[in-house]
């Protein structure tokens, strides 16, 4: 069987589109039809189910991706790392949100980047889970962070860690409030506190509110900034209120830069995965790292 074939195939199936698959190779979409028709006629079986968006694996297909994606992935990496040159390093690519990935995944992962024979070198890069999931599919990534469970049996996930939220503003806003009033009303003491948030869809906000207090926000975001740490940074000058994760405002609260405004029985909670593709912890250095972040992240809850 061809490993061409092999290739182009597996590349599909992890982007479930003949489009974006000719997109990841460098092909037309033509060329990438034409050796999927060809490797069903070596087999004498469908393994794709054209849709209209895209195409969904047949139960064959999902048999050959799950056989073959593997070692088609360490012959690459025997490609790119070259045959005769024991000196460099295994390169590691990790995927994930900024700010976690910056702030908890990344200095973990950099003691593992030391000259001990074991060692690996590590790229990053950064996205929504979305973006890191069909990055791990696709093969550009090694490991993924993720919000989200990923689905299928291409990548197999494993809970991380829980993120707590946290309803928090600058001390002014605290005391314009008063603790009595946001007893007393609940979410309708906060109504007219502008928000800082990442998204004009408010995601952090009203996740809390519709957790807590079983409702919507009712105000719009004063200053929408695409990154949690300006969020805060926003947040501790006094922007207005905010929620974010316990892990990334620990600090600020402990200097008093801002306080939290509110603090319920059950806090809202956000599960993080750490998603590899089906068979890579084969990958002695993929396995260390998925390892080594897994008891890293027992010391993050």
């Amino acid at each position: 069987m061809d490993v061409a074939l092999l290739r182009t195939f597996v590349t599909v199936h992890r982007a479930g589109s003949f489009t974006r698959a000719a997109a990841l190779l460098g092909l037309s979409q033509p060329a990438v039809t034409s050796q999927i028709r060809t490797l069903e006629r070596q087999l004498g079986r469908p393994l794709f189910l054209r849709q209209a968006r895209g195409v969904t694996p047949t139960t064959i297909g999902d048999e050959l991706a799950h056989k073959a994606a593997p070692h088609l992935d360490a012959l690459v990496e025997i490609a790119e790392r070259g045959l005769d040159d024991e000196s460099s390093l295994r390169t590691l690519h990790l995927a994930g949100p900024p700010e976690f990935t910056a702030e908890r995944a990344l200095p973990a992962l950099t003691e593992l980047t030391g000259d001990d024979g074991q060692g690996f070198a590590l790229r990053a890069s950064f996205g929504t889970a979305e973006e890191t999931l069909e990055g791990l599919a696709a093969g550009h990534h090694d490991l993924a962070i993720s919000t989200v469970r990923p689905r299928g049996a291409l990548l197999t996930a494993t809970p991380l860690c829980d993120e707590e939220h946290m309803l928090v503003a600058a001390p002014r806003w605290a005391e314009r409030i008063g603790p009595p009033a946001l007893r007393r009303k609940g979410a309708a003491a906060l109504e007219n506190l502008p928000v800082v948030e990442v998204h004009e869809s408010l995601p952090f906000v009203s996740r809390y509110w519709a957790s807590v207090f079983d409702s919507l926000p009712a105000a719009s975001g004063t200053v929408i900034v695409p990154d949690l740490r300006a969020v805060l940074a926003c947040t501790i000058a006094g922007a207005g209120l905010t929620v974010l994760p316990r892990y990334l405002c620990a600090r600020a609260l402990e200097r008093g830069d801002i306080v939290t405004l509110h603090d319920p029985a059950v806090p809202p909670l956000r599960t993080y995965f750490l998603a590899v593709r089906t068979g890579t912890l084969a990958m002695p250095h993929i396995a260390r790292a998925h390892d080594w972040l897994l008891r890293a992240a027992a010391g993050w809850c």
